[in-house]
């Protein structure tokens, strides 16, 4: 399978281990469920060990891939990476021994730019000291409602050179989000057929904000029965910004 992503804001996926499972509501419609079950079916390797989505309730089967570790060093041009896809790389079933070698081998690749991003913010914030984070890691927490603003205060502990929100699906509006130490916020609604719709006001209210600190904003979409049902613009307007590469 192919590393290049059809994702607005990276280039390209890599994905050292698969396998998931719910931990709050912005999990409910799961795009890495819908696909792990389609790549089980399709017989891609990386999905054989999941368990059957079909079957397995909210979620699959955390694997590690030690194979995948190979992958980056094989990339002849630099590239943005969103690594685990298809997982949450501070998932506690994920050995902390296995996270410092996904870290080691961002390290070791330094021409690449690697987007990180979890929901277990407060494992995250919990090994980060244990971790050796280099300049080229970029490291998110995702927020869908104002119920997991403390994802933010997490990740605020951890030494990333660039510390990202993903709002998506926005489900609902940030009251009292604060912007303190964070460089980049990603904000986009819910696709599929069961997508929960989202309100301009929420998405005008963080991007508001973000100009207000000086925070770089994305737009990803407004989300719809397709991920381009509803379009990419805000009032007019394309927001593409990306983080100013000037360290934590």
């Amino acid at each position: 399978m192919s590393d290049r992503s059809t994702i607005e804001w990276t280039e390209a996926t890599w994905n050292p281990t698969t396998g998931c499972d719910r931990v709050s509501a912005g999990c409910d419609n799961c795009y890495a469920l819908t696909l792990a079950k389609r790549l089980k079916a399709m017989g891609a390797a990386k999905y054989q060990n999941d368990g059957d989505p079909r079957t397995s309730g909210p979620g699959f089967d955390v694997t590690v891939h030690p194979d995948a570790l190979d992958v980056p060093y094989g990339w002849k041009s630099p590239r943005t990476v969103f690594v685990n896809s298809m997982s949450d790389l501070f998932h506690a079933r994920v050995p902390l021994d296995f996270v410092r070698q996904v870290f080691q081998v961002m390290a070791d690749t330094p021409q690449h730019t690697y987007q990180v991003l979890t929901k277990r913010a407060r494992r995250l914030r919990q090994v980060a000291p244990r971790l050796d984070w280099p300049d080229n890691v970029w490291m998110g927490v995702s927020v869908e409602s104002a119920a997991e603003l403390a994802r933010v205060d997490d990740l605020r502990q951890v030494p990333a050179a660039v510390r990202f929100l993903s709002c998506e699906p926005l489900l609902g509006p940030l009251d009292g989000l604060n912007l303190d130490g964070i460089h980049w916020v990603i904000v986009g609604g819910e696709s599929g057929p069961r997508h929960r719709p989202m309100d301009e006001a929420w998405v005008t209210q963080i991007r508001d904000l973000c100009l207000g600190e000086q925070v770089a904003f994305f737009f990803k979409q407004w989300g719809g029965h397709t991920p381009k049902a509803g379009g990419r613009t805000l009032q007019g307007l394309t927001w593409d910004q990306l983080p100013a590469l000037t360290g934590a």
